[in-house]
């Protein structure tokens, strides 16, 4: 089985999920002879390659041919999917096996096709394929592993967008007014202001058809900002749940998760560590910690576990601080709500067992925080409520921008922001009457970073680098 490298096309094989305990497993192979490789593996295999695109294949996957000719014992029945360039997702011939999900039984499939020639995939190589072959831009192919990691239906639909184009098409729009202001600029500097006839720099502040290179000034800005809202969307926030001991924190967390995660006992000081799991408010995913109780305690355990919720909440980006409503506020709940506050943190203070005891009034509730809402762990009242202020306080932190294009990865925000200082740097020496052949390089720089993000102005060890990030088997 020889090594890989990117950009080859030799016939390749993935797992494209998780061989195991399933009803079924798929093996996807791309590359050049993958027809004929596969063929001598597969019961029908001249009918494989005679098959059209597009098209399903049953029959058993064998061991491969015998030195007297003869065909290889039976490994698994399957379905073989044929598809043939470019109509495929690489852009190459390829094919889909679909065979039982057991665990021995894909390993010995993937052992026969090892054997007839094909080698082990690299992370992402289907997806470098495709984008060799024109298939997709980067954007896109970035895209696709954003769909592998996603965690909540919102994360899933932005990904969705950018795997349709919506990135792409934004960032080439932009592109193209600057291009169109590039051109402008380069045909003032090839021919004298005679052969051009009037002067294009009079009211243009020494760059002709400024106005499209400020338009394409906003529309990088706002892409930059909308980073801050899908990275939350996608890598989520840690908010923690702080009160003191039997407060209701485990019954919040429980009710949060819709499971019983945490113990809930009477007995405070129950929960000796921080216990954590995701959950989705309205699509953003948020990785919650349940803490111990915040007290002083003569307890060496308890103690461990109190200092460790301090130092998650140093760490955090959201707080949600438990007052337990049937004791009533105490000294050590204003203390440690000032200790949240000072962290300059959002705080979202929740009056608990509001079934057992109503919310005080406004004017009793003015050092609590700007955020305070009355809940109730046991029946939930006040979940939906709840729900609401940490998708708020979340937007918030990233600036509440949620546009339709956005960018989609660090990647990505870096060129843009890139783009943008090159461009901003640009009108600032035409306000300053700089000469042109200086500006004109910066238009330059902007349109060559903007190629980088879709890809068509790329390097090899930039290439690689992104891609062996993905999965294998994408």
């Amino acid at each position: 089985m020889l090594g890989g490298y990117y950009g080859d096309d030799s016939p390749i094989a993935a797992f494209a999920t998780v061989p195991g305990g399933s009803a079924l497993t798929l093996i996807r192979c791309s590359g050049k002879g993958v027809l004929d490789l596969a063929a001598r593996v597969f019961s029908a295999g001249e009918k494989l390659l005679r098959a059209k695109g597009n098209t399903i294949i049953h029959g058993w996957i064998l061991a491969g041919d015998s030195p007297d000719g003869t065909r290889g014992e039976k490994i698994d029945e399957a379905l073989v999917s044929v598809f043939r360039a470019p109509r495929s997702y690489t852009g190459e011939d390829g094919v889909d096996i679909s065979c039982h999900g057991g665990a021995a039984t894909s390993a010995a499939v993937m052992s026969a096709l090892h054997a007839a020639g094909f080698r082990d995939a690299l992370p992402g190589e289907f997806t470098f394929r495709a984008f060799l072959n024109g298939k997709m831009d980067l954007t896109r192919c970035e895209s696709v592993l954003e769909l592998v990691n996603a965690r909540t239906q919102k994360a899933r639909g932005n990904a969705v967008s950018r795997l349709s184009g919506v990135l792409e098409n934004e960032i080439n729009a932009v592109k193209k007014m600057l291009v169109e202001a590039l051109a402008a600029a380069e045909i003032y500097l090839d021919y004298s202001e005679d052969e051009i006839g009037a002067d294009p720099l009079e009211d243009a502040g020494m760059l002709p058809k400024r106005e499209l290179a400020q338009e394409a000034l906003a529309r990088l800005r706002a892409l930059a900002e909308s980073w801050r809202m899908e990275r939350i969307y996608q890598e989520g926030i840690p908010a923690v749940i702080a009160g003191r001991p039997n407060a209701g924190k485990s019954s919040l967390f429980n009710l949060l998760l819709k499971e019983e995660r945490s113990i809930v006992t009477e007995i405070p000081g129950t929960t000796r560590d921080w216990i954590e799991a995701w959950v989705s408010a309205e699509g953003i995913p948020v990785r919650l910690f349940d803490t111990a109780g915040l007290r002083d305690s003569g307890d060496p355990v308890e103690a461990i576990g109190v200092e460790r919720s301090r130092r998650l909440l140093e760490s955090a980006e959201l707080a949600l601080y438990l007052i337990d409503g049937a004791q009533g506020i105490a000294s050590e709940d204003l203390a440690f709500i000032d200790e949240i506050a000072a962290l300059q943190k959002p705080l979202i203070t929740l009056w608990n067992k509001i079934d057992l005891a109503p919310l005080p009034s406004e004017s009793a509730r003015e050092t609590w925080g700007k955020r305070v809402l009355g809940i109730s762990a046991k029946t939930g009242e006040g979940v939906a409520e709840l729900t609401a202020a940490i998708a708020g306080a979340a937007r918030e932190t990233a600036g509440g921008l949620d546009g339709a294009a956005a960018v989609g990865t660090a990647r990505q925000k870096d060129l843009v922001e890139a783009a943008a200082v090159a461009l901003e740097d640009a009108l600032l020496l035409a306000d300053r009457g700089e000469p042109l052949d200086v500006i004109a390089p910066l238009l330059r720089e902007a349109v060559n970073l903007l190629g980088e993000i879709t890809g068509e102005v790329s390097t090899a060890d930039v290439l690689e680098e992104m891609f062996e990030k993905f999965c294998v088997g994408k």
